[in-house]
């Protein structure tokens, strides 16, 4: 048997991360997190003037090259030509990491397609869409981390803001993320999946009250909820060139929410 070589990640290299201009969320402190270990950075927002404002501050701190795409994941046709731009203008793209998302706590007998069709289109298809653009990029030069954002509600059902439908999307993460693994773990591209607890971020309906944060801290043995930064770190380690080993896993990052 012929071991597949383990190619060395570039000098320079660039991570795509989605979601990345909200001021309050995930994304944002993720792509600084990046920029501030040497990544050239693609900050994809629907807010295309947040994330060229945004991928701007990241240069300027970090004296790293970065760029802001605006782009709705519900529309797959403006995949291919962000993703096309992004190659073209920044480094050998080595990561992505999926961190758009939208909430729906919406409730099952008021649940219409519309909305369950809105969630998926943006939690899911255009999640897929994007990785298999960017994944066929990897699998070329031969190294690649991609890191999805899924939620302790896939693997509780719920149960902190958003429904069904949420959790139904967010499960299909959880899936997708371990069929991709062993799908394309030999061509030097791992695949994992994030599943945050209650994260102080606007996804959770807006800016947690302390009333509001006392009731999720109920059930949370760290005692506090956590911060977009908590998450960061864990996506940051994941596409890192240490985690060449690590593939197919869900890393539960909410303060023990969710022990199984």
């Amino acid at each position: 048997m012929v071991e597949p070589a383990v190619t060395s990640f570039p000098a320079r290299r660039t991570a795509i991360v989605t979601g990345g201009a909200s001021p309050r969320g995930i994304g944002r402190v993720t792509a600084g997190r990046l920029a501030g270990a040497g990544w050239d950075v693609a900050v994809v927002d629907i807010d295309g003037a947040g994330a060229e404002e945004v991928a701007s501050d990241l240069a300027r701190r970090h004296g790293v090259r970065a760029l802001g795409v605006g782009v709705d994941l519900a529309r797959p046709e403006e995949i291919e030509p962000a993703v096309a731009r992004v190659e073209a203008e920044l480094s050998q793209v080595v990561g992505l990491a999926n961190i758009a998302g939208v909430a729906s706590p919406v409730p099952f007998f008021e649940l219409d397609l519309a909305e369950w069709d809105r969630v998926f289109a943006i939690n899911m298809r255009g999640l897929f869409v994007l990785t298999q653009r960017v994944a066929r990029t990897m699998v070329s030069h031969g190294v690649g981390r991609i890191v999805s954002v899924s939620s302790v509600s896939a693997q509780r059902g719920g149960g902190t803001y958003s429904r069904v439908s949420y959790s139904a999307a967010k499960a299909a993460v959880l899936g997708f993320t371990r069929a991709l693994a062993r799908e394309i773990g030999g061509q030097g591209v791992t695949v994992n999946a994030v599943s945050p607890g209650p994260i102080d971020t606007d996804i959770m309906g807006g800016t947690l009250s302390d009333e509001r944060k006392g009731e999720l801290v109920r059930d949370l043995p760290v005692g506090r909820v956590g911060t977009p930064a908590d998450v960061a770190a864990t996506i940051a380690f994941l596409l890192g060139e240490d985690a060449g080993f690590i593939t197919g896993v869900t890393y539960n990052v909410d303060g023990g929410l969710h022990i199984f």
